[in-house]
């Protein structure tokens, strides 16, 4: 993996090269629970202030808002498609799907191909129709599991896609050490990126590590820790207090935000840090000017609390990261 730099602090973010030689920007914009209303207009700017890089996921349901944005967005000549990334990801529902969902999904972001496609949890519950991507549950008020079909079939399902030019890489989410080293031995196509949740207070290092030395891209969820949204949702407590990153900021003259991101850029992960407010989209993509110095960097690792602030155990009754 190698950092590309570009020189204009307007032009697009560095890339990091894949496995198969496709690049993906350092960093882009998660579109996870964006306001509807607004979501239009601030992928608009975000690609005005540089952003070429947006994750989505079928269970966002704002795929279609999308793709509207971005069309228009072409249509304007903002952006061509060879200069966008989009990466989206198949819902837990649709495992014995994969083509129709993928289908399904381009239809929504109006685009012949996707750059990234993610399986998003590593976990196969019961279908409920193509672009329904509610989470079934038990008579226990468990998540429903579905049994009969296994990761690796979802995953020759998953390279199938590339073959058929629906997707030009692949890839996997919330997968921990063991899934991901079982993914590379059954595997026919690598996958491209495992995308996980990463922040200051849990900086994951040995899955990084073990991602890393594998040729998988790391791409940081949540790289700010979830903020007020997670604090409302999951009760979590934000990194961004913590006085060795509010020590930093003031350091660097930069806010703790941008301590957060560039941590993970200069980790060689890629974050996608989510914002419904317009001042943020230039806040968090501006991180390119400035470097933390190793011993700083040895001061972040420090304070790592191993404390996932993303827990769907709220919605569905088992805690699968148990």
């Amino acid at each position: 993996v190698r950092e590309q730099k570009s020189s204009s602090p307007m032009a697009p973010p560095p890339t990091l090269t894949l496995n198969n030689g496709y690049t993906i920007p350092q960093i882009g914009l998660g579109v996870w629970r964006m306001e509807p209303s607004l979501l239009h207009d601030l992928i608009l700017q975000a690609i005005r202030l540089g952003y070429r890089h947006f994750d989505c996921a079928a269970d966002y349901r704002n795929e279609a808002q999308v793709g509207q944005s971005l069309a228009e967005a072409m249509q304007e000549g903002l952006v061509r498609r060879d200069e966008l990334f989009i990466t989206t990801k198949i819902w837990n529902s649709d495992h014995k799907h994969v083509r129709e969902a993928c289908e399904d999904s381009l239809k929504k972001l109006q685009l012949d191909y996707l750059d990234l496609y993610l399986v998003h949890f590593p976990i196969a519950i019961r279908h409920l129709g193509i672009g329904n991507t509610d989470s079934s549950l038990d008579d226990d008020g468990m998540l429903d599991i579905d049994t009969t079909i296994s990761l690796e079939t979802t995953w020759h399902a998953m390279e199938d896609l590339v073959s058929l030019g629906l997707t030009r890489s692949i890839g996997i989410s919330n997968y921990d050490i063991f899934l991901t080293r079982d993914c590379l031995a059954y595997s026919k196509i690598k996958p491209a990126v495992n995308q996980i949740e990463r922040h200051l207070y849990f900086q994951r290092d040995s899955l990084v590590k073990f991602c890393q030395k594998h040729g998988i891209v790391v791409t940081a969820h949540t790289p700010l820790g979830g903020g007020m949204a997670n604090t409302e949702w999951f009760g979590s407590v934000s990194s961004l207090d913590d006085p060795v990153i509010q020590d930093l900021a003031k350091k660097y003259g930069k806010t703790p935000a941008h301590i957060a991101l560039r941590w993970g850029i200069q980790c060689n992960t890629v974050v996608i840090p989510k914002s419904s407010k317009l001042e943020r989209l230039q806040e968090n993509i501006n991180v390119f000017d400035f470097q933390l110095s190793e011993e700083d960097m040895s001061m972040i690792k420090a304070i790592d609390r191993k404390y996932r602030t993303n827990q769907p155990e709220r919605f569905w009754g088992i805690d699968l990261f148990a």
